[in-house]
């Protein structure tokens, strides 16, 4: 059996359409594709369209959002530590023991005041680690922010109501814009 019997198992097919005539030897062009060699691969295609090389802007503003939420944490913050020292000296200032609206504010201990300072010193390091991490994180960056947001939007749900609406907004815009599918292709980008 040779190369062009048609008998041969090994040999090229004769008759079917899309082959080049036998004529054409090693490595020559064949019909469809340029060029010597291997075949062009065909383009990849992304699951989720174009990979983003920018920050999008919903994921900007979330960012822009934690920033906020930081700056809102260090005014909280001082605002609490002012109540407790005025608090911590006003328990013993003799002349607002018949105030009743000073006996209620006495009935909130100083103690919880400065446990809020220290939570809200806490929360805003926490917000403002997160916002730092935008361009390196990951997609566990993305779900921490997404609980990060949910938990925000609670607190300033229930214990904060009156104070906490700026924090209720702002929290359920970045939990929004972050798991948007902006948001999951901007954190499940390739990093080189």
């Amino acid at each position: 059996m040779s190369y062009g019997d048609p008998n041969n198992p090994y040999g090229q097919p004769q008759g079917q359409p899309g082959y080049p005539p036998q004529e054409q030897g090693y490595g020559a062009p064949q019909q469809g594709q340029p060029g010597y060699g291997y075949p062009q691969a065909p383009a990849v295609q992304q699951p989720y369209g174009a990979v983003p090389q920018t920050m999008p802007g919903t994921v900007s503003g979330a960012r822009a959002m934690l920033w906020v939420i930081v700056g809102l944490q260090v005014v909280g913050a001082v605002i609490f530590a002012l109540l407790a020292v005025r608090l911590n000296t006003a328990k013993n200032d003799e002349s607002l023991k018949d105030d009743s609206s000073f006996q209620q504010l006495v009935d909130y201990s100083t103690g919880k005041l400065w446990a809020l300072v220290v939570f809200a010193i806490a929360w805003g390091v926490f917000a403002a680690v997160l916002a730092t991490k935008f361009n390196s994180g990951g997609n566990g960056v993305r779900v921490t922010l997404l609980v990060f947001g949910i938990i925000t939007a609670v607190l300033g749900l229930y214990p904060f109501t009156l104070i906490g609406i700026v924090h209720l907004v702002l929290a359920i815009l970045i939990a929004c814009f972050v798991g948007g599918s902006k948001g999951k292709a901007w954190f499940n980008r390739p990093r080189y």
